[in-house]
């Protein structure tokens, strides 16, 4: 397989960096995991976006799926268009808050339709596959339904975390995986509020705890020290650890 960071700013779009979206490559398959403020801009750097086989969103907060909007209008309205329904895996309200987002006004909100461009396929009904992908996901700790995610192509996993806070759901969920993209949101310290994100410690120790051979730290908000994050994860976890950057190829 092959990540592609598309964003991996916290929170919000920054300076440098879309918020949280990634596109996963295998094989002759491709997959967007999350796609939030100004991702899908970078998606098309990489790949035509009707050749996606499938959207995959961990929750339903804006900075990780505020730009499915612009893709239901590029996959309506683009002269190639509309092209095939893409199958979306996601939280259970996904379909009812994405029409919301997308609906100009509250009468036409009544009538918005999205089954021309998804086909849902709710998280909570268990595993799935895209094409030859495995998907699995687990719920995890954060203030909304909201789930880590599992990959799995010819014996090479990827977990990703989504939003969470430490939960033993995204260790067991990690075990062992070959790569974990991680959440690190803030510094380590006693005041941060429990169920919401990880620390670069936090997210240190679920990867040391986890087993995975590789950590990358995601999802880091442009006033956060980025460094600091990758130097409390790396006290963790003694494996490869690196933060991810826009645009940024990795193989797993």
């Amino acid at each position: 397989m092959e990540l592609i960071v598309l964003g991996c700013s916290g929170s919000g779009a920054g300076p440098h960096s879309p918020a949280s979206g990634y596109l996963v490559r295998a094989g002759d398959t491709s997959l967007v995991l999350d796609l939030g403020n100004g991702a899908f801009g970078a998606l098309q750097r990489h790949l035509d976006p009707f050749d996606l086989d499938a959207l995959v969103l961990s929750h339903l907060h804006p900075d990780h799926c505020a730009d499915v909007s612009g893709l239901i209008v590029h996959r309506r309205y683009h002269p190639d268009g509309p092209g095939k329904v893409v199958p979306l895996h996601g939280p259970t309200e996904s379909e009812v808050r994405l029409a919301v987002a997308y609906a100009p006004s509250s009468d036409e909100r009544v009538a918005t339709d999205l089954t021309d461009v998804f086909s849902h396929r709710p998280f909570a009904q268990g595993p799935a596959a895209v094409g030859p992908v495995a998907l699995t996901s687990a719920p995890v700790d954060h203030p909304c339904e909201a789930y880590g995610i599992r990959l799995e192509y010819e014996g090479r996993s990827l977990v990703y975390s989504g939003d969470t806070g430490p939960c033993r759901a995204l260790t067991e969920l990690a075990r062992g995986a070959d790569v974990l993209l991680c959440e690190s949101t803030w510094s380590d310290g006693p005041e941060r509020p429990p169920g919401v994100h990880l620390s670069g410690r936090q997210a240190g120790r679920t990867a040391r705890d986890a087993g995975v051979r590789r950590l990358l730290l995601t999802h880091v908000p442009a006033w956060a020290d980025a460094g600091a994050l990758l130097a409390e994860a790396r006290e963790e976890f003694s494996g490869p650890a690196e933060l991810v950057v826009p645009d940024g190829r990795y193989t797993i």
